[in-house]
C-alpha cells in the first residue's frame, strides 16, 4: 500500500485488481472499490471527514497518471493506473459470461437507457437493470429498495465524486452487494453521450488534456491538478529527506 496525501492506494496491476473483483463477487459478502484520482484526493483535503470513505473501502485504486507520478516521487512506484472506466468495462464483459447481475445507477435517463441498450446489444445474455442519477435525498430509500429488489452482484454507481462514494458507503451493509464501485462518467461513455479520449491520448496519459481542449469549461475544475502535483511533490520530498 502507498499513502499519498492521506489516501492509501493499492499496489496492484489492473489484472490483479480485476482478479480481486472476481473473488469479491464469488464471496457474496459486500465489498467496495474506490477509484481515486488527483481531484478526489484534493477534495478530501478540503473535507477531511471523507477520508473515512477510503479507509472503509476494500481497495482504492490509482485512477490517474498524477497518482502514479506522486507515488514515484515518494520512492514507492505503482505498477500502473487502474481507472474506473477500464475496470468497469472489463467487469461488464465478465458479468455476461458469469451470469452476474449488474445494476447501473447514475447519469441522465437518456444516457442511462442508451448505456443499457448498448450493453444488451453487445452482451445479449447480460442480466442488467438501472436507474438514472437524478434523485433527491428524500428519494434515496426508493433507490435502495429498487437495487435490493434486483439483487445485483455488481453495482456500478456513476454519480460523480464524492457523491457516488458517499452513497455506496452509506448503504453498503443495507444493499449487501458483493461488489460496489463508483464509475464517474462511465455510463455516459458506454451510451456514447460522451466521447472517450482517443487511444493515442490514453496511451500518452493525457486524457485530461484532451478533455480540456474539447470542454474548456473544465478549466476551473482542473486547476486543482497543479495544486495536487505541488502538494504531492512536497510530501514526497519531505519523506525522502527523512
Amino acid at each position: 500500500m502507498v499513502e499519498i496525501l492521506g489516501v492509501t492506494f493499492c499496489e496492484l496491476t489492473e489484472d490483479e485488481v480485476f482478479a480481486a473483483c472476481t473473488d469479491y463477487i464469488a464471496s457474496g459478502a459486500p465489498h467496495v472499490i474506490i477509484t481515486a484520482g488527483p481531484e478526489f484526493v484534493m477534495r478530501l483535503q478540503r473535507e477531511p471527514s471523507l477520508f473515512e470513505l477510503t479507509r472503509r473501502a476494500d481497495l482504492v485504486t490509482p485512477d490517474g497518471i498524477g497518482i502514479v507520478l506522486a507515488a514515484k516521487w515518494r520512492g514507492r512506484p505503482l505498477p500502473e493506473r487502474v481507472t474506473g472506466v477500464e475496470l468497469a468495462l472489463r467487469l461488464l464483459a465478465a458479468a455476461a459470461g458469469h451470469q452476474w447481475r449488474v445494476y447501473l445507477l447514475g447519469a441522465s435517463e437518456t444516457s442511462l437507457q442508451g448505456a443499457l441498450e448498448a450493453l444488451r446489444v453487445r452482451y445479449p445474455e447480460l442480466l442488467i437493470q438501472g436507474r438514472n442519477g437524478y434523485f433527491k435525498a428524500a428519494e434515496e430509500a426508493d433507490v435502495v429498495a429498487a437495487i435490493q429488489a434486483f439483487r445485483p452482484d455488481l453495482l456500478l454507481v456513476g454519480l460523480g465524486q464524492p457523491r457516488q462514494d458517499v452513497f455506496i458507503d452509506r448503504y453498503r451493509d443495507q444493499l449487501a452487494v458483493p461488489l460496489a464501485m463508483g464509475v464517474g462518467g462511465t455510463i455516459d461513455i458506454i451510451s456514447g453521450t460522451v466521447e472517450r479520449a482517443p487511444v493515442w491520448a490514453q496511451r500518452m496519459k493525457v486524457e485530461w488534456l484532451y478533455r480540456l481542449v474539447r470542454e474548456p469549461k473544465r478549466l476551473r475544475r482542473q486547476l486543482v491538478l497543479p495544486q495536487f502535483a505541488f502538494a504531492a511533490w512536497r510530501e514526497g520530498r519531505a519523506l525522502r529527506r527523512k
